[in-house]
Protein backbone atom coordinates (compact mmCIF):
# COMPACT_ATOMS: atom_id res chain seq x y z
CA UNK A 1 0.00 0.00 0.00
CA UNK A 2 1.46 3.54 -0.98
CA UNK A 3 0.13 6.58 0.91
CA UNK A 4 0.17 9.64 -1.19
CA UNK A 5 0.79 12.79 -0.13
CA UNK A 6 -0.38 16.29 -2.47
CA UNK A 7 0.56 19.76 -1.62
CA UNK A 8 0.80 23.27 -3.51
CA UNK A 9 -2.53 24.14 -3.63
CA UNK A 10 -3.74 27.18 -2.74
CA UNK A 11 -5.93 30.79 -4.42
CA UNK A 12 -4.80 31.96 -7.41
CA UNK A 13 -6.13 34.57 -9.64
CA UNK A 14 -7.46 33.84 -13.37
CA UNK A 15 -4.62 33.35 -15.73
CA UNK A 16 -1.95 32.59 -12.80
CA UNK A 17 -0.15 29.46 -12.42
CA UNK A 18 0.09 26.58 -9.71
CA UNK A 19 2.84 23.92 -9.35
CA UNK A 20 0.72 20.54 -7.68
CA UNK A 21 2.89 17.57 -6.41
CA UNK A 22 2.13 14.44 -4.96
CA UNK A 23 4.83 12.76 -3.20
CA UNK A 24 4.42 8.51 -2.33
CA UNK A 25 5.70 6.39 0.44
CA UNK A 26 5.23 3.07 1.54
CA UNK A 27 5.01 1.21 -1.46
CA UNK A 28 6.35 0.48 -4.82
CA UNK A 29 5.82 3.89 -7.24
CA UNK A 30 8.02 4.35 -10.04
CA UNK A 31 6.14 0.69 -11.69
CA UNK A 32 2.42 2.34 -11.77
CA UNK A 33 1.37 4.94 -14.08
CA UNK A 34 -0.51 7.61 -11.78
CA UNK A 35 -2.96 9.86 -12.46
CA UNK A 36 -4.87 13.85 -11.06
CA UNK A 37 -7.93 13.80 -10.70
CA UNK A 38 -10.45 16.70 -9.34
CA UNK A 39 -13.86 17.51 -7.76
CA UNK A 40 -15.29 21.09 -7.81
CA UNK A 41 -17.98 21.31 -5.29
CA UNK A 42 -21.25 19.43 -5.92
CA UNK A 43 -20.05 17.71 -8.74
CA UNK A 44 -18.58 14.72 -9.80
CA UNK A 45 -14.60 13.70 -9.75
CA UNK A 46 -13.27 13.87 -13.19
CA UNK A 47 -10.21 12.95 -14.49
CA UNK A 48 -7.81 15.64 -15.21
CA UNK A 49 -4.47 13.82 -16.23
CA UNK A 50 -2.46 10.49 -16.30
CA UNK A 51 1.08 9.87 -17.16
CA UNK A 52 3.03 6.20 -17.71
CA UNK A 53 5.40 4.89 -15.20
CA UNK A 54 8.23 5.81 -17.25
CA UNK A 55 6.57 8.85 -17.59
CA UNK A 56 6.35 8.69 -21.56
CA UNK A 57 3.37 8.88 -22.57
CA UNK A 58 0.59 11.23 -21.16
CA UNK A 59 -3.15 11.92 -21.63
CA UNK A 60 -5.12 14.74 -20.52
CA UNK A 61 -8.94 16.63 -20.41
CA UNK A 62 -9.68 18.53 -23.23
CA UNK A 63 -10.45 21.60 -20.63
CA UNK A 64 -6.82 21.23 -19.65
CA UNK A 65 -4.99 20.58 -23.08
CA UNK A 66 -2.28 23.28 -23.31
CA UNK A 67 -2.46 24.47 -20.18
CA UNK A 68 -1.40 21.64 -18.00
CA UNK A 69 1.19 19.72 -17.83
CA UNK A 70 1.62 16.09 -15.71
CA UNK A 71 5.53 14.96 -15.60
CA UNK A 72 7.30 12.86 -12.80
CA UNK A 73 10.28 12.19 -10.83
CA UNK A 74 11.16 8.71 -9.98
CA UNK A 75 14.02 9.22 -8.15
CA UNK A 76 12.10 11.63 -5.59
CA UNK A 77 8.75 9.40 -5.89
CA UNK A 78 6.99 12.29 -6.98
CA UNK A 79 4.12 12.92 -9.31
CA UNK A 80 3.50 17.31 -10.35
CA UNK A 81 0.70 18.79 -12.13
CA UNK A 82 1.65 22.02 -13.74
CA UNK A 83 -1.04 24.30 -14.52
CA UNK A 84 -0.99 27.65 -16.44
CA UNK A 85 -3.61 29.96 -17.94
CA UNK A 86 -5.86 29.07 -14.66
CA UNK A 87 -9.60 29.74 -15.22
CA UNK A 88 -12.52 29.77 -12.54
CA UNK A 89 -13.44 26.51 -13.96
CA UNK A 90 -10.21 24.68 -12.65
CA UNK A 91 -11.43 25.72 -8.61
CA UNK A 92 -11.35 22.14 -7.21
CA UNK A 93 -9.82 20.15 -4.94
CA UNK A 94 -6.95 17.71 -6.53
CA UNK A 95 -6.24 14.46 -5.86
CA UNK A 96 -3.93 12.37 -7.30
CA UNK A 97 -3.71 8.37 -7.48
CA UNK A 98 -1.88 5.33 -8.39
CA UNK A 99 -3.14 2.90 -12.00
CA UNK A 100 -4.13 -0.24 -10.78
CA UNK A 101 -2.44 -1.70 -13.69
CA UNK A 102 1.43 -1.84 -13.45
CA UNK A 103 3.69 -1.44 -16.38
CA UNK A 104 0.74 1.13 -18.25
CA UNK A 105 2.14 2.61 -20.91
CA UNK A 106 -1.13 3.87 -22.94
CA UNK A 107 -4.57 3.61 -23.11
CA UNK A 108 -5.31 5.86 -19.88
CA UNK A 109 -8.07 5.23 -18.06
CA UNK A 110 -10.44 8.52 -17.67
CA UNK A 111 -12.27 6.47 -14.93
CA UNK A 112 -11.03 7.20 -11.20
CA UNK A 113 -12.46 3.46 -10.24
CA UNK A 114 -9.60 2.51 -12.40
CA UNK A 115 -6.79 4.16 -9.96
CA UNK A 116 -6.57 3.22 -6.04
CA UNK A 117 -3.86 4.34 -2.92
CA UNK A 118 -5.74 8.31 -3.31
CA UNK A 119 -4.49 11.38 -1.63
CA UNK A 120 -6.57 13.68 0.65
CA UNK A 121 -6.12 16.10 -1.90
CA UNK A 122 -5.24 19.79 -2.40
CA UNK A 123 -7.64 22.59 -2.83
CA UNK A 124 -7.14 24.96 -5.99
CA UNK A 125 -9.04 28.36 -5.98
CA UNK A 126 -9.03 30.59 -8.91
CA UNK A 127 -10.68 33.77 -8.51
CA UNK A 128 -11.92 36.02 -11.41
Amino acid sequence: QVQLVESGGGLVQTGGSLRLSCTASGGTFNRYGMAWFRQASGKEREFVAAISWTGGSTAYRDAVKGRFTISRDNAKNTVYLQMNSLKPEDTAIYSCARDRTLWRSSNFSPSPYEYDNWGQGTQVTVSS
